[in-house]
């Protein structure tokens, strides 16, 4: 539904002045706030109200306003959208954390009372895993310190036989309040009470054992089992795991961060593993049958005569474990051809006899695989 002309909605002239226009907006506020005006209509001509007055009351919003209406203000970007918001949460943008006095429930209806509960904080970890182990996946036992409720004081932080005391400076509520006097008439304030945080009470006789901090740092030691296919920067969650909550707040998560050392042979490329093989010249020229290693032991692969240089073999599900699939990847293994830097009176003589045989005209070779390989893994 199209928006209607904000100065119709608070009922000014177009070139109303600021006190006119906070006059304008009191006198239709108290008329129809949801908490004084019951109809069922109240709540959005409020909120329509509000947002009226947000924008002919900021100077650069109503100058982009008046010059291309609701479609500048749309490009401007700088609006909120106030047909979502709750309708104290409007006032509480407007005038700041307030409620009215003498508006009957609406001072009560927005107080917080004593803090609410809180989710307990999150810890983190660093576990290293071998190469194979985050392939195949790990039982690992962790160790991590964590705060828990004191077990004398079951977390209230009292002295066994005492209990806390009701907070003197709130009178238990959590809060305290400051009437301050506004466009709108006398509005209250609320803000935590900074003498009990907001719990509403005060320890009169702390816990010997936590010193009245209701938590103490206690060792845990844990096995988890971490999945196959994690790599160097996976996250597991374990919920519950953290310290924990506030007035009565689910506790918090610890977070395993994983971090695979580096392998001997193998590189890994997402859930690819790949493996630079050498043949001697033998080998390559005649073909072979060979084994080779992967994570799960050796496997027999048939090299083909005449294999050159920078070759890629395929082994089908010799990789690394889709993690959140089923099957794995494979595993790739590249060739290269390792020319002897010494040889016997013997093979050397093989070789010159061999290569008064062979062509020896040079040309150029265009770029192959292998060079496109290596900028793959560079970056």
């Amino acid at each position: 539904m199209a928006k209607r002309d904000y100065y119709e909605v608070l009922g000014v002239p177009k070139g109303v002045n600021v006190d006119d226009l906070k006059k304008a907006f009191r006198q239709k506020a108290r008329q129809y706030h949801p908490d004084v005006n019951k109809e069922p209509e109240a709540e959005e001509k409020f909120k329509e109200l509000n947002e009226a007055f947000a924008v002919l009351s900021d100077e650069e919003k109503r100058a982009t306003y008046d010059r291309f209406g609701h479609e500048g203000l749309n490009r401007m970007g700088g609006m909120p959208n106030y047909s979502t918001m709750d309708a104290m949460d409007i006032f509480e943008e407007l005038f700041g954390n307030f409620g009215f006095g003498g508006f009957g429930s609406m001072g009560g209806s927005r107080s917080r009372g004593r803090s609410s509960a809180r989710r307990g904080r999150d810890l983190s970890l660093r576990v290293t895993l071998e190469f194979e182990e985050a392939v195949h996946g790990v039982e690992k036992e962790i160790e991590y310190t964590r705060a828990e409720n004191c077990p004398v004081c079951q977390g209230s932080g009292a002295e066994p036989g005492t209990s806390p005391l009701r907070c003197p400076n709130c009178g238990g509520s959590g809060e305290v309040r400051q009437m301050h006097q506004t466009i709108l008439g006398s509005m209250v304030q609320v803000a935590t009470c900074s003498t009990c945080a907001g719990t509403g009470e005060v320890i009169g006789t702390p816990c010997k054992h936590c010193n009245g901090s209701k938590t103490v740092q206690k060792a845990v030691t844990k096995t988890v089992n971490i999945p196959g296919g994690v790599d160097t920067g996976t996250q597991i969650r374990l919920t519950g795991e953290g310290e924990p909550g506030a007035n009565g707040g689910p506790q918090g998560s610890l977070y395993i961060e994983i971090r695979v050392k580096p392998h001997k042979f193998f590189r890994r490329k997402d859930d690819t593993i790949y493996l630079d093989l050498n043949l001697n010249l033998v080998q390559a020229t005649l073909g072979t049958r060979i084994q080779v290693p992967t994570v799960d032991g050796e496997e027999e692969m048939i090299i083909p005569p005449g294999t050159q240089p920078g070759k890629v073999f395929t082994l089908r599900e010799k990789g690394v474990p889709h993690l959140r699939a089923n099957g794995r990847g494979d595993q790739k293994v590249i060739i290269n051809v390792s020319i002897p830097k010494r040889l016997s009176k013997e093979q050397r003589a093989l070789f010159e006899e061999l290569g008064e045989t062979m062509d020896t005209e040079v040309i150029p070779v265009e770029r192959g695989f292998f060079e496109s390989l290596r900028d793959f893994f560079n970056g």
